[in-house]
């Protein structure tokens, strides 16, 4: 099954209305999924496009039920490129987005009309996993403000990594007379750490270190939410699937992906940029 959640509010609620809340799709393509016999409840398909989910029902979409516009991809984004709008002399990340840098396969590649955004930056100084996205329910998905996804990084830090840093990182910070949100954050062998956040603050990694006398020598963003950068090889791109899609908006891996897996991240070609950040 492609989409499936309880439904767990006290008052009853129009489908069309709840996938729209939830960030599935727009009420229009709810109805239009409804209309062609891809959404059910407690295993009956729902017929009517006024009907009405009660407390305690399940409702699913069926694998079919992909909906939302405009493409999404995935890319590995290496040191030196800039995920959003380019300074004279920057490379964007969109410009990666060729046919021949195509992990697998692909019917629609990006052309210069492409409004394809980035979903979630990574800084010039960063590399790994980077979504774009011309769909605005994915975009809703990942940074909206009620979005609750994580994302996971590999960070190789300069300096004595100790418990009271670690502790630090972990929760009693504050960037720009903010206080952080918690985070997980531990240790992964020699001057390695994770990084697990929910939000995105501007170079929150970097600053967050640099308040407990630590440096970023390399950062490695491998996981948004349950997507996954896996064997993409650096430099290369992918487009997001329907599954994906869904999984995303739900919050919960895809079908037939194992969330499990955490390898080291690839080698690299060349050194760390050392710029501050």
């Amino acid at each position: 099954m492609a989409w499936t959640r309880p439904y767990e509010e006290a008052e009853p609620q129009r489908v069309n209305r709840w996938l729209a809340q939830n960030g599935v799709c727009s009420r229009r393509e709810a109805d239009d999924l409804i209309a062609r016999g891809l959404v059910s409840i407690d295993g009956e398909t729902v017929n009517d496009a006024g009907r009405k989910i009660a407390f305690g029902q399940t409702l699913t979409l069926a694998d079919a039920a992909a909906v939302g516009e405009g493409l999404s991809v995935l890319l590995h984004k290496p040191v030196g490129i800039v995920s959003g709008q380019p300074e004279p002399g920057q490379v964007p990340a969109v410009r990666l987005l060729t046919r021949d840098a195509l992990w697998g396969e692909g019917s629609v590649i990006p052309d210069r009309n492409s409004r394809l955004a980035p979903v979630g930056r990574l800084d010039r100084d960063s590399r790994g996993l980077l979504l774009l996205s011309e769909d605005g329910v994915v975009a809703k998905a990942v940074i909206g403000p009620q979005s609750e996804l994580d994302k996971e990084y590999r960070v190789r830090v300069a300096g004595e990594i100790t418990d009271r840093a670690i502790g630090m990182l972990r929760h009693g910070l504050e960037l720009d007379g903010r206080k952080l949100r918690p985070a997980i954050v531990r240790r992964a062998g020699g001057q390695n750490l994770v990084f697990i956040l929910t939000e995105g603050r501007n170079r929150q990694i970097r600053r967050m270190c640099e308040l407990v006398d630590l440096k970023v020598e390399d950062l490695f963003r491998v996981r948004i939410g349950p997507l996954r950068l896996d064997d993409l090889p650096q430099g290369r791109w992918r487009p997001l699937t329907p599954q994906e899609r869904l999984a995303l908006i739900a919050g919960k891996p895809p079908q037939g992906v194992s969330g499990a897996k955490t390898g080291r991240p690839p080698p690299r070609s060349s050194p760390p940029s050392r710029r501050n950040g």
